[in-house]
């Protein structure tokens, strides 16, 4: 098949001569992009009306979805010289098939390049490890399906590869850190921060980059940042290893298995360096 398939930003259909063509956002397109994230495998009807529908189905329904796989089919004759539309999209009881090869979307793509860099990171081959992550993080031209209005499955999927994009992230600032880049690693982390103040991860990762580029005060200050963040949204203290960081940032390094000397806790020895008052309790 001549042709790919694009759903990470929006639904798009790329030719073999270049031409990029977004396909209906409609419930056709939703149809397509299920068919898409699941390619050769039969999706059933049940599934397809369950995306479109959810739990309010027309009298219709299944009537309704064949004019739209109908519509898709048109599409593909259209698009695809020489190649007709029920054989890329393809009746298998009890439901449908695209049948693209995988790598021809780019999700698939996509989760294809996270395992193989995660696999050669633990291989000892950090810098092959960050080609292929940088280009499956590359693939994203905006959010998955953007446009589309989405059901529970395709929610589901969205979900998925979203998760699976925040563990490509990681795995990148792994290999950064095992390289000692940490002076790159800062205005990465502090966009990622600013877009994912919840993620404690990223803070930990942002005040360890900090404190290994010289910047302890910076390092301390991003500390609180989470801290506060924490506190307003969740009303809970960082995780323990994080604390633990910032003890260490503190001491330069250092950290003692045992309770701080006069009964100060790591959080309390920050906020009294800082000039802020620990809260009661």
């Amino acid at each position: 098949m001549p042709v790919k398939f694009n759903v990470l930003g929006a639904l798009e259909m790329v030719t073999d001569d270049g031409r990029s063509l977004e396909l209906n956002t409609s419930k056709t397109g939703q149809v397509i992009a299920l068919l898409l994230v699941r390619c050769r495998e039969t999706v059933s009807s049940d599934t397809l009306l369950e995306e479109l529908w959810g739990q309010r189905l027309p009298r219709s329904a299944r009537t309704t979805l064949q004019t739209y796989v109908y519509h898709a089919r048109q599409m593909f004759d259209r698009e695809l010289p020489g190649q007709a539309g029920h054989e890329v999209l393809v009746t298998r009881p009890p439901g449908y098939a695209i049948l693209a090869d995988e790598e021809l979307v780019d999700s698939k793509r996509f989760e294809r390049l996270v395992r193989e860099g995660k696999g050669l990171l633990d291989a000892g081959r950090p810098e092959d490890a960050m080609a292929r992550l940088d280009e499956a993080l590359a693939m994203w031209r905006g959010p998955a399906f953007s446009g589309m209005a989405l059901g529970r499955v395709l929610s589901a999927h969205l979900t998925h590869l979203c998760e699976v994009r925040i563990r490509a992230i990681n795995l990148r600032i792994e290999v950064l850190r095992r390289l000692g880049f940490y002076q790159e690693l800062v205005p990465e982390l502090s966009s990622l921060v600013a877009f994912h103040p919840l993620n404690e991860h990223f803070h930990a990762q942002l005040i360890e980059a900090l404190y290994k580029t010289g910047r302890r005060a910076d390092a301390l200050r991003a500390y609180q940042q989470l801290r506060t963040v924490l506190d307003q949204e969740l009303g809970v203290e960082p995780a323990p290893e994080i604390r633990r960081l910032q003890y260490e940032v503190l001491n330069h390094g250092r950290y003692d298995e045992e309770r701080p000397t006069r009964g100060v806790a790591p959080r309390d020895r920050f906020e009294a360096s800082w000039g802020f008052r620990a809260k009661a309790g």
